[in-house]
């Protein structure tokens, strides 16, 4: 694998390498406190360099997201992909890297051996949500996009955690899904303004859905027919997901422990609503609370 050195774009006169380094990090650390994430808590538990690594990652999916899901003509988002895909193509074949988060990618590139694949395919994830509105998707195409927005950044992570073998992976890709699923469940009506629907195909039709406009879905006498058969599916990939975890090294994955048992909690205690809460996004999208989070985190800092 060919990476970029840490000091490569630097023009003559300008930054120094160190500079570069510097401005980097305030950029990734500013798209970090800005965020309110289970996914800060999870990660602040590990050695600073690692911490360092994962906040650039984070920066890195934040800011293709945004792309994404900005107000923009189509054109003006493919264009912003198209960028990052740039920065990412210079981080492994010793291009100029221009973009500040992308600059903070280039040591957790080279000392973690990550994969380029993986950069990639959540961009790719991230063009699925920047086109027309996903409505219904196929099971297979749900299971893509879970693949690409969220699994390969799990992937992503082992790596840094220091997993990166089949292991690592059997976690990223079965934790990566119910996490993703756990979301697609808890913002149904967040996405139906948007005129999105997530929820998969064969649900809907099952549950005599299909073609009910996105912002009807919730308000269905089948939505919570659909919900709950798409929350055992994330049930199972919890289930996988443990399973995985006890073949790895509990401290080093300590962080992706997080991640599950806080979003397994906003699962568990959605699936105690009844149908009639479900149907109301006043309840049903409320999560752990920041509280909670750290207490789950200080926890498993200490196991």
């Amino acid at each position: 694998m060919v990476v970029a050195g840490p000091t490569h774009g630097q023009n003559p006169g300008s930054f120094s390498a160190l500079e570069h380094a510097t401005a980097s990090h305030a950029e990734v650390e500013a798209v970090v406190r800005n965020a309110s994430s289970s996914f800060y808590w999870a990660m602040r538990i590990l050695p600073r360099a690692k911490r360092e690594a994962i906040f650039a990652v984070y920066a890195f999916c934040r800011d293709v997201d945004d792309i994404a899901d900005e107000e923009a003509p189509l054109e003006h988002k493919w264009a912003g992909l198209d960028r990052w895909r740039n920065e990412i193509a210079a981080l492994y074949e010793g291009g100029q890297v221009t973009h500040p988060l992308a600059r903070a990618l280039l040591g957790p590139v080279r000392d973690y051996d990550l994969e380029r694949a993986d950069f990639e395919a959540v961009i790719d994830g991230m063009a699925m949500d920047a086109g027309e509105p996903i409505v219904g998707p196929s099971a297979a195409d749900l299971d893509l996009y879970c693949d690409r927005v969220a699994c390969a950044v799990g992937r992503l992570c082992v790596h840094i955690f220091g997993e990166p073998n089949a292991r690592g992976r059997a976690v990223a890709d079965a934790l990566g899904r119910a996490l993703q699923l756990t979301n697609i469940l808890r913002d149904v009506q967040e996405d139906a303004e948007r005129d999105r629907v997530y929820l998969p195909r064969e649900l809907l039709e099952r549950h005599g859905l299909a073609g009910v406009a996105p912002r009807d879905i919730m308000s269905h006498p089948g939505f919570p027919s659909v919900w709950r058969d798409l929350a055992d599916e994330a049930e199972d990939a919890y289930r996988r997901a443990r399973e995985a975890l006890r073949a790895c090294d509990r401290a080093k994955m300590r962080p992706a422990r997080i991640m599950m048992e806080v979003y397994y909690r906003d699962l568990e205690r959605m699936r105690r609503l009844s149908d009639r809460e479900l149907a109301d996004p006043a309840v049903s999208k409320r999560r752990v609370g920041k509280g909670e989070r750290l207490l789950i985190a200080l926890r498993h800092a200490i196991l």
